[in-house]
């Protein structure tokens, strides 16, 4: 071999060498985030999200917002999706998938086990919303109404349980409609009410509150105690025309990925949030709820990489998550 020719072929390892090193420094890691059906308080946070995750790694993760029918969706996915999926659901959803119960009885799969935590998000509040022209203040007044549920998502499951808990199913008709048209059906009195479920201020309400006059109904702390979720206030002032407190569900929500993502996108992601959190509560104060105190109120463990995480960063990690 002559001289030339080893420069040559030196030159040659050198130049891909470089190229490899420069494709690996401007990967990507493209993840897709499953939310909610748009127009909801959960599917704005998803792309609230999806800007702090790229801005908080330079571009490093890329998250792409799909839109969905609900968290039942969300979880049924997982079974089927590569790694790079993460997506929201009731930590209390995931754990009936896990056992094959519920809504997945029928559908059971192996793979929701593998499903793992990485951060809180802003928790699901019930909203029963109502034109105030009805009078309605209480879930017993809801009596002989027409309510829109939705279908697919937490908030309908969740509002078929409660008219069921509180002997309303046989007193309401139940709208066959979709979420999205509650706020133009509301005004053209094709409904008397809504229930959505989502963080307060949900854009929904907002839009129905801005299109008509509303009431939002208020639980007792018994009807509370009944439903065995946590009691939350939603202050008075939050809606266009609800100038009272209004009393009701809540339940907490985190985002969630499976084993089959990397231990460190796990850790960049859960990382980026928490760092980027401050930021997004700036921009919408749905997101000032969330603390690391919040971990305690999930029951799914968490992925190895975001855990990884939350140990460097000092921060308290239940057992029964770990």
């Amino acid at each position: 071999m002559t001289i030339s020719t080893k420069w040559a072929l030196a030159g040659a390892g050198i130049l891909i060498a470089s190229m490899t090193a420069f494709g690996a420094a401007n990967a990507q890691e493209r993840i897709t985030y499953k939310s909610a059906k748009s127009g909801t308080s959960y599917y704005q946070m998803g792309v609230e999200l999806a800007n702090a995750i790229k801005a908080g790694t330079d571009g490093e993760a890329i998250l792409t917002v799909e839109e969905s029918q609900g968290s039942v969706q969300n979880v049924m996915e997982a079974a089927a999706r590569p790694g790079n999926y993460v997506f929201t659901a009731p930590p209390s959803l995931v754990t009936v998938a896990a056992e094959g119960k519920g809504p997945f009885a029928d559908r059971a799969n192996p793979k929701f086990a593998e499903i793992r935590s990485l951060f809180p998000i802003p928790s699901l509040t019930m909203h029963f919303v109502v034109n105030a022209e009805e009078g309605a203040k209480t879930l017993g007044d809801l009596a002989g109404k027409t309510i829109l549920l939705g279908k697919g998502s937490f908030g309908a499951t969740e509002g078929e349980k409660y008219l069921d808990l509180f002997d309303l199913k046989d007193k309401v008709t139940v709208a066959d409609a979709e979420l999205g048209n509650a706020s133009d059906a509301l005004k053209n009195g094709q409904i008397d009410g809504f229930v959505t479920a989502g963080s307060f201020p949900a854009p929904n309400v907002i839009e129905a509150s801005a299109g008509s006059p509303v009431t939002l109904l208020s639980m007792s702390d018994d009807e509370i105690e009944k439903t065995g979720r946590s009691r939350q206030v939603i202050p008075a002032g939050t809606y266009s025309g609800v100038e009272e407190d209004v009393v009701t569900t809540s339940l907490p929500v985190v985002a969630f990925s499976t084993t089959e993502m990397s231990d460190d996108t796990a850790y960049l992601v859960t990382e980026t949030f928490w760092e980027e959190k401050a930021e997004l509560a700036d921009e919408s104060r749905w997101w000032a709820a969330v603390t690391p105190e919040l971990l305690a109120e999930g029951s799914v463990k968490l992925h190895p990489g975001a855990l990884r995480y939350y140990d460097e960063a000092g921060i308290e990690v239940p057992d029964a998550l770990r």
